[in-house]
């Protein structure tokens, strides 16, 4: 019987934001297709160390092992890659290598093609990348997408709860505040959304992620939740308001929201150690990255360039 999943949270992942595989692309970047792909495979065998996405990927894995009775998976990872099958053979070696052999079983190698027609193809709730391009035009198929960060330098997962953190506008909610605050100010945002508290903002790119996380977390008694979810936001009072009420329209339980008033948030992801942080300024993702993996999460229609790994 086909396999359903409907019910499961499926990230696709690019190879280079579950491994490290930086060297090899600075050889395709500087010595072409060629060069990259005689040094995948001759090195087929030497698994590449984790990647920024990698504690991620291991830990939601880890879900499935406590989900046994379910008729689906809580969770399924798949490689999404425009690296072709031959070269694909390292990456499902070093799966195997790194302990997530029959864990992440499915792929898809595109030998430099798009993958967005492929994430609805596969169900994708998540695509994981550091190719812009590939996020980009994700992000513009209606598709939550970020673009992986380098791996900050000694971070340590929690082994026992996943920590997921979310900014909120232009990322969980829609960027019409946003953009209010961008064109007219500070003071005209306030007010805005003093007006407006009782409206449920709209969706951004990560609110029907935020309701299947949310879902998923009800699986499991509230404190044997294995998932742990923060709400981390430049807003403050009393702006706060119509934030709290849209997650209570939407029925999505947070654990934990910070709302910072302008405070860095950087300090704030490293106390809550989070095994992700999702962002659209670079503002504030390029500090966080440097304490907590972190992704960037792009605006609808703003083009950049790709890589090919």
């Amino acid at each position: 019987m086909p396999v359903d999943l409907s019910k499961t949270l499926v990230i696709g992942i690019s190879s280079r934001s579950l491994f490290d595989l930086e060297d090899e692309n600075r050889i395709y970047e500087d010595e072409g297709l060629e060069a990259y792909r005689a040094y995948q495979i001759a090195h087929e065998d030497e698994p590449p160390a984790p990647g920024t996405a990698f504690h991620l990927v291991e830990g939601l894995l880890r879900l499935n092992d406590a989900s046994e009775g379910h008729e689906s998976p809580l969770v399924e990872v798949v490689i999404l890659s425009r690296n072709d099958a031959g070269i694909g053979l390292r990456i499902f070696n070093a799966i195997k290598k790194h302990g997530l052999e029959d864990k992440v079983t499915r792929a898809a190698f595109a030998s430099g093609a798009s993958l967005t027609n492929y994430l609805e193809a596969f169900s994708v709730d998540l695509f994981l990348s550091k190719s812009a391009g590939d996020v980009q035009d994700a992000i513009d198929a209606g598709f939550a997408a970020a673009l992986i960060q380098e791996p900050p330098e000694g971070f340590e997962p929690d082994k026992d709860v996943i920590r997921l953190a979310f900014d909120g506008d232009a990322v969980v909610f829609s960027d019409e505040a946003e953009r209010i605050y961008k064109q007219q100010g500070l003071e005209a945002f306030v007010e805005h959304e003093r007006q407006q508290a009782r409206q449920a903002l709209a969706e951004g790119p990560f609110g029907k992620l935020l309701k299947t996380l949310s879902s998923l977390q009800r699986q499991f008694p509230p404190e044997q939740r294995p998932v742990r979810i923060a709400l981390v936001t430049a807003r403050s009072a009393p702006a706060h308001e119509r934030v709290i009420r849209t997650l209570r329209a939407w029925e999505v339980d947070i654990d934990e929201a910070f709302f910072l008033g302008g405070l860095p948030k950087e300090p704030v992801l490293k106390a809550f150690r989070a095994h992700i942080f999702f962002d659209d300024q670079d503002t504030h993702v390029e500090p966080a990255a440097r304490s907590v993996p972190s992704g960037k999460v792009p605006y609808i229609g703003h083009k950049d360039e790709g890589e090919q790994a």
